[in-house]
């Protein structure tokens, strides 16, 4: 070939090349996700920032190939049905929810047929969510938020260990969540063998804490751990003022309530559900079906220790306890 012609070529492919890369990126397609929570963006921020690093690992980029749809309820239960009904009349690809088994039966009465994929909800077999966790069935699928009886029944091992003449444990609980209620039996029996007595106090929002606390210092409750949920997790910060004001060390499952003033936290790692749940997200965008896809348990744990909280209360943490802690807050 002369050189004159080759050049000629490699000017005309060279000139080509940018329109054939740009139009391959304007028919790259862009998938629309909805986010539906029962909090408000900034209760969840951490978890918001979790979630969308792991689609931008993914290759994922908000903005480009991916739009969020995101939709908060802020703590009014009673809005999720229209805010799931608004994702679905966007036509969003898949509906990450964002809290307990409300969220995301709000999310399947919306819609039957858009994937759903669960963070951090809690026993969703035992909640008629899923028909098993290997075999999900129907359009939800994702992770589950704990392992059951025998996490709670690690935390009251740790609050125990913490506060060695404990006996008496209040269990604030929510009792709009029914799985909740159905876990009091249970709580009690796992109690009963460290030789602990469970206390349940009921609390569905803010101005029913004094009450709540008030009731646990009357009936001699030494401790307290708060039963999963949503709303309460919301109000983990006035939860923790009021657990101060009475002198109560709290225990529970997410390390925001110890970063709150809780005395301790033991639980999943919720973050990394976050950034699990953007797999089960692509998954689905290259076309698996959530009834395929296996529900999966947690598989990172942490153990936060506030010393704040324990200076506060004049209580002295066993050093054994210390040494295993993944955070300590001073």
């Amino acid at each position: 070939m002369h050189r004159r012609k080759f050049i000629t070529l490699v000017g005309s492919t060279a000139a080509i090349w940018p329109l054939a890369t740009f139009a391959q990126r304007r028919v790259e397609r862009t998938y629309q996700v909805g986010y539906l929570s029962i909090a408000s963006r900034e209760q969840t921020l951490d978890l918001i920032h979790a979630f969308e690093e792991g689609l931008r690992g993914l290759g994922y980029r908000r903005g480009e190939n991916v739009v969020i749809e995101y939709r908060f309820a802020k703590g009014e239960i009673e809005q999720l049905p229209a805010l799931a009904a608004d994702l679905v009349r966007r036509g969003v690809d898949v509906i990450i929810v964002a809290g307990v088994t409300p969220v995301v039966v709000a999310a399947m009465k919306a819609t039957t047929t858009i994937p759903i994929v669960t963070t951090v909800v809690v026993e969703p077999v035992r909640a008629g969510l899923i028909a098993s966790l290997a075999r999900p069935g129907g359009n939800v699928t994702g992770l589950t938020a704990d392992t059951g009886d025998e996490i709670v029944g690690k935390r009251f091992e740790l609050l125990k260990e913490a506060l060695p003449n404990l006996s008496r444990v209040g269990v604030l609980w929510n009792p709009d969540v029914a799985l909740n209620r159905n876990r009091l039996i249970p709580m009690s029996q796992t109690a009963q063998s460290l030789g602990l007595t469970i206390v349940p106090v009921e609390a569905r929002k803010s101005d029913e804490f004094d009450q709540a606390f008030a009731t646990m210092s009357k009936e001699g409750v030494q401790g307290f751990i708060v039963q999963g949920d949503s709303v309460l997790y919301n109000y983990r910060g006035q939860i923790a003022e009021a657990a101060i004001r009475t002198r109560l060390p709290g225990t529970s499952g997410q390390k925001e309530f110890a970063d709150a003033g809780f005395l301790l936290t033991y639980g999943a790692d919720l973050q990394d559900l976050w950034r699990r749940a953007a797999i089960y997200v692509d998954k689905i965008f290259k076309g698996a079906k959530p009834a395929d896809l296996p529900v999966e348990q947690p598989i990172k744990f942490e153990l936060v220790i506030n010393l704040k909280t324990a200076k506060i209360l004049g209580l002295v943490v066993p050093p054994s306890l210390l040494a295993r802690a993944d955070e300590v807050i001073e």
